[in-house]
């Protein structure tokens, strides 16, 4: 088996393969490395979750995606980046984690849970929804506690608390409560978030509005037991019923690979990594960021549909280099 390569990608999601495409149309030696299934994180996404994108600001490699819809649905993104990588004979590996980069002289090598391989070039395309961002509360560790939401009828006839106001969040509030759930929303701001996809924002507020889903804006979850929850709210701390809490408060890149890598991280909050625009480079020679995990903690800068093109730059670089 093949243990160098010019390039290898690290992380098989739809930038991961928009790297691959350009890699392999400018005629350079890669492999894809994927820690889970093809587009593990859109895999995860919930089962009847709708882009916010057309599908054609979805495309990658030039590879039209046709939809039903004006908005894609993620069982159609699935299969569409499927075919795309069948369709171009992709050279991936996938259920392969990549465990640790090491630099050698003018190369790196790359330990994987399986083997380790040797690269000259490195792209890190890993996305952010591998990681939950947790509330740090008692009761957090309890079986009934979720940070991933995938289909509503589990959740039918129970007490559930949704944690959050993003797109997710209204989401599973949304079906769970079309399922039969009491359902209540945990929000820290005082409304739901503008970010909110616009076809669904009024159907939330007017939810809400009819008192048929309970909402506590400026408030916190501050503590979780088997069948009760404490919410913080701006007149004192409120005990209700529950049976499950869904907790979706964000997601953030692995920062401590980033860290053992070498790739230098702000001194903020936001923990941005440092790269070139232009290039996509890192502060590591050779080594390059693609996709959300250039946002550090911010992740609503980055999507598939305006961060495409880091695979042409990335690739452009690399040739003007060799």
């Amino acid at each position: 088996m093949q243990q160098h390569y010019t390039l290898i990608i690290v992380g098989g999601g739809p930038i991961g393969l928009a790297c691959a495409l350009a890699a392999q149309k400018a005629g350079l030696d890669y492999l894809v490395l994927e820690k889970g299934c093809l587009t593990n994180s859109l895999f995860n996404y919930p089962l009847n979750m709708t882009f916010f994108s057309t599908s054609e600001r979805l495309e990658i490699g030039g590879v039209p995606f046709v939809s039903n819809n004006p908005k894609p649905t993620r069982p159609e993104a699935l299969e569409y980046y499927r075919r795309v990588t069948v369709s171009n004979h992709l050279r991936i590996h996938l259920q392969e984690e990549v465990k640790g980069v090491e630099r050698e002289g003018d190369q790196y090598r790359v330990y994987t849970s399986q083997r380790s391989y040797t690269a000259v070039h490195l792209v890190i395309a890993t996305g952010f929804y591998d990681i939950p961002n947790t509330l740090d509360i008692p009761g957090e560790e309890l079986p009934k506690v979720v940070h991933y939401y995938k289909e509503a009828h589990f959740y039918a006839l129970q007490k559930v608390v949704v944690v959050g106001a993003s797109n997710s969040s209204v989401d599973a509030a949304l079906e769970t409560w079309r399922k039969g759930a009491a359902v209540t929303m945990v929000v820290r701001k005082e409304k739901i978030g503008d970010r909110v996809k616009y076809w669904v924002k009024p159907d939330i507020e007017n939810r809400i509005k009819e008192g048929s889903i309970k909402a506590y804006f400026n408030s916190t979850l501050v503590a979780i037991r088997e069948k009760e929850v404490d919410i913080q709210t701006p007149y004192g701390i409120e005990t209700i019923e529950n049976d499950y809490v869904i907790s979706l408060t964000g997601y953030q890149p692995n920062f401590d690979f980033l860290r053992r890598v070498g790739i230098r991280l702000s001194d903020d909050a936001l923990l941005q990594p440092s790269y070139n625009p232009d290039t996509m480079e890192t502060n590591l020679p050779n080594v390059y960021l693609a996709g959300v995990v250039c946002g550090g903690m911010n992740t609503h800068v980055w999507f598939i549909e305006n961060s495409r093109d880091h695979a042409d730059k990335i690739v452009k670089a690399i040739k003007k280099k060799a």
